[in-house]
């Protein structure tokens, strides 16, 4: 499994790099810019993440923005649903709207800081990708 985490957090970021590895191969980046870079040249060589851990508020254009953009960029090339990245967001915000925004822009599941590692395998277990 590939698997991008996109977190401008230190911690956070050491963190799930260190549990998520045991899983597949993991790439970093640290903002928002960074990650829509990531993924559209992991598509481009044919290499597509199978998961993207996207933290909400992070630098440059916001985790949201980002999740909306990749999912404006799947639906215009045709991509099904069961081939796209499957998208956790990440957040240590209580704000319950941006969680509302993400379900609607497509995530496919909410990750509260700090994450919970036992529900994120349950939630890797139920999105297959486990």
């Amino acid at each position: 499994m590939r698997i991008l985490i996109a977190e401008d957090d230190l911690a956070s970021r050491r963190f799930l790099l260190k549990f998520l590895s045991q899983y597949g191969e993991c790439d970093i980046v640290v903002d928002g810019i960074e990650t829509l870079d990531a993924y559209l040249i992991a598509v481009k060589e044919n290499n597509p993440y199978d998961l993207i851990c996207l933290d909400i508020m992070m630098p440059k254009v916001d985790g949201v923005k980002v999740l909306k953009a990749i999912r404006e960029f799947e639906d215009d090339r045709g991509i099904i649903p069961e081939k796209r990245a499957k998208i956790i967001m990440t957040t240590a915000l209580m704000d319950t709207e941006y969680v509302h925004k993400a379900f609607e822009l497509g995530c496919e599941a909410y990750a509260a800081k700090p994450i919970d590692t036992n529900k994120l395998v349950e939630v890797m277990k139920k999105l297959e990708l486990i």
